[in-house]
């Protein structure tokens, strides 16, 4: 029987295993699809596609630079256990310097960029059935520079948060302790400029009512509203923020004073945002023995 292409698309959305051995599957099985699942349950090659409802929300955050381009990307595990483990890591150190020398721009693209084992899509279903853990790439970004531009990048807690920072006249290292404040501060924006103009509203609102809470007339209120606001601005936004090298100055001051320019800067946080696994050890070894 003739394997067509769209017996292969749903035999790969029903099991997660790469192309070639949903072909190679349905070949053996003479284009039955049940048959098929079960051939490659028995190969040990469809163990990721019950994983895919499983929450992955550990696992690690790198950056690869090379000249003028760099990627910072985000690897999802399920367990923190599973992060620090070398076929885990040497898997991300693949798919980032495989995107770095790459076209791909988005994450779509990246998953379809090729590896020595395969598109990065085929090599974490692999990893993800060898393993036993569900493996997700989750995000990236590159970002690329001029000559006149310098990339700075920190690794905190070796993974857990990246930061990648862009300067532009500054040195390395001025760059280097801007990704360490981002990855430290966790702000929100890089400049006033940058939070949404409902946001903004939003808090002079609740400032202005916690002011005329404490009892303060309108008039007052609305003038203690513009100091609270310079206070908020110090802890979102990146440029306002007492740098934490010498407190007496703000970030935006140290750059300027080093003939620097913030240009951008991307913070990843591994889980961010993401549901969190509840379960506790015991029920987790329990859940592999049972092969759950």
């Amino acid at each position: 029987m003739e394997v067509t292409a769209q017996m292969v698309k749903e035999l790969r959305e029903k099991t997660g295993a790469g192309m070639m051995d949903c072909k190679k599957a349905l070949g053996e099985c003479n284009g039955n699809i049940e048959a098929s699942i079960d051939y490659l349950r028995e190969k040990g090659i469809a163990k990721s596609a019950k994983k895919e409802a499983r929450i992955a929300a550990e696992g690690l955050a790198n950056i690869y630079i090379k000249d003028n381009k760099a990627v910072i990307l985000e690897v999802n595990s399920e367990t923190d256990f599973v992060s620090k483990n070398e076929e885990f890591t040497d898997m991300i150190d693949k798919i980032g310097s495989s995107i770095l020398e790459s076209d791909a721009k988005t994450l779509e693209e990246a998953l379809k960029v090729k590896t020595s084992e395969g598109n990065i899509e085929d090599l974490i279903i692999a990893k993800t059935a060898k393993i036993g853990e569900k493996l997700s790439l989750r995000r990236i970004e590159v970002v690329e520079k001029s000559d006149s531009e310098v990339f700075g990048s920190y690794l905190h807690m070796g993974g857990k948060i990246a930061v990648l920072s862009l300067l532009k006249g500054a040195s390395e290292e001025v760059a280097k302790d801007i990704a360490m404040q981002a990855a430290a501060m966790h702000p929100n924006y890089i400049f006033v400029s940058d939070i949404p103009e409902d946001v903004l509203a939003n808090e002079r609102k609740i400032q202005k009512e916690l002011a005329m809470s404490e009892g303060k007339p309108a008039d007052i209120a609305e003038k203690m509203v513009e100091g609270r606001i310079k206070k908020y601005y110090k802890e979102v936004c990146l440029a306002e923020q007492a740098f934490i090298k010498d407190g007496d100055i703000s970030v935006a001051d140290y750059v300027k004073k080093n003939n620097g320019e913030i240009i951008n800067v991307i913070r990843y946080e591994v889980g961010e945002g993401m549901e969190k696994r509840c379960d506790n050890f015991a029920e987790e070894v329990m859940n592999q023995v049972k092969g759950n």
